[in-house]
């Protein structure tokens, strides 16, 4: 009986063991795979050659690829979208930006920038100022930009990331962000070297009197019609005045008035 017993025994499970023809094919699965990214990574058909930038108006596609540190013939596929954005977004001139690839050889940037509305003397050269007054820019030799130059007054001790504390110029930042883009691309200079006595200066060099800073509304909804209608005036300005609550343009060889006694 006990040899029928141990003859009717459950044979015990064999350890489980793998097919080499299963291991052999996982491998070569794997192989194949490291292959295809091999080829993504460093193929030259998957190199960086065109960079499209869109949004920027101030600052030029090079100085955009640089400050996102992407370079042409850089792989595509070892760009960090995420690390490009945190490299844009980290420039004090750039508002928000997003980064997107776009196979097999381009990357195209949207960005939002911060807008200059003012340039001003500083100890080491220049700066320009965004509306709120902070300083987005420092160079030492003098920009072309379509905005207006602050003259009449050096700033100190200001660099980029810093903020404007001279309450002149903060007045006049406050006037200048009331003015359209378009008309304010037509303002070449604010003088401010006397706060009382404040004149902005068109790039066709009429003058616009605006006295003090007070009626900063009235004054820079003036200043805007009298800049959009100026483009199509029929005789040469020579000045406007604005200290005043009623406006007063002066034209070009017009006989001076001589008070009579």
């Amino acid at each position: 009986m006990e040899e029928e017993k141990e003859n009717c025994a459950v044979p015990e499970k064999k350890g489980g063991r793998r097919s080499p023809r299963r291991l052999l094919r996982g491998l070569l699965f794997l192989a194949v795979c490291a292959a295809v990214v091999a080829v993504l990574v460093y193929s030259p058909l998957f190199t960086l050659q065109r960079v499209i930038v869109n949004g920027n108006q101030y600052l030029s596609r090079e100085e955009v690829m640089e400050i996102a540190r992407i370079h042409i013939g850089q792989p595509l596929f070892q760009l960090q979208t995420d690390a490009v954005t945190r490299n844009l977004t980290r420039d004090l001139r750039i508002e928000s930006a997003s980064v997107r690839r776009q196979m097999p050889d381009t990357v195209e940037i949207d960005m939002t920038e911060r807008i200059p509305v003012a340039t001003a003397a500083c100890d080491y050269g220049y700066v320009d100022l965004d509306r709120q007054g902070k300083v987005i820019a420092g160079y030492r030799t003098l920009k072309r930009m379509p905005i207006p130059l602050i003259t009449g007054v050096v700033l100190h001790d200001l660099y980029i990331g810093d903020d404007n504390t001279d309450e002149t110029v903060g007045s006049v930042l406050i006037f200048l962000q009331k003015i359209n883009p378009e008309a304010l691309n037509r303002i070449s200079e604010i003088h401010i070297g006397n706060p009382e006595e404040i004149v902005a200066y068109t790039t066709d060099s009429v003058q616009i009197r605006l006295g003090n800073m007070e009626r900063l509304d009235e004054k820079a909804k003036l200043t805007q019609d009298f800049l959009e209608d100026l483009e199509h005036a029929k005789y040469p300005v020579e000045y406007v005045d604005f200290r005043y609550t009623a406006p007063f343009i002066r034209l070009k060889n017009m006989p001076q008035v001589v008070a009579r006694h």
